[in-house]
């Protein structure tokens, strides 16, 4: 079932749609926007995400049956994507449960884009049979108060992360 949506914000609207085959490699750029980076600290290099604790995000995404990704496109531009799969990652918490990761261009954060990816790809879940779906986010992002508003509670913290649960 292919899933295509047009969501306002305050300046327009934008496109909630598959990612395609032909985008996979966007996805490395959108996990580069995941990494967290506390203000007055460096940005990491880009060759941060080929990092074996950061490829399995990636590698070969949409290979799995458990792959999963919307993207939010902006006159025709892809400006954020959500992403789901089943991986040992920050945010496991079982072989049932998928991982996701979320991100958007920096000039594109703080217009509701986000929160509409994350709730277009929980009802996806839903839809797909899963009963829950986790992340793992530093205490001091700002997106924990977006995660916790559409559903996701606090499993475990972990030094200066939490792994958070949203039950579909």
């Amino acid at each position: 079932m292919s899933r295509e949506f047009v969501c306002d914000y305050g300046k327009g609207s934008f496109r909630i749609r598959e990612l395609r085959e032909n985008e996979t490699e966007l996805l490395k750029d959108f996990l580069y926007e995941a990494i967290f980076v506390p203000d007055g600290e460096e940005p990491p290099d880009r060759g941060i995400v080929e990092q074996p604790e950061l490829k399995v995000y990636t590698e070969d995404f949409g290979a799995r049956e458990d792959d999963h990704c919307l993207v939010a496109e902006l006159e025709g531009r892809p400006v954020g994507a959500v992403w789901t799969r089943i991986m040992n990652d920050y945010g496991h918490v079982d072989d049932d449960t998928p991982s996701l990761a979320i991100s958007l261009y920096p000039e594109f954060r703080g217009r509701g884009i986000g929160t509409q990816l994350l709730k277009n790809m929980l009802a996806l879940l839903r839809e797909r049979g899963y009963q829950s779906v986790s992340l793992s986010v530093q205490r001091a992002n700002y997106a924990v108060k977006m995660y916790r508003d559409v559903g996701f509670s606090i499993r475990e913290e972990k030094d200066d992360e939490y792994l958070m649960v949203c039950a579909l």
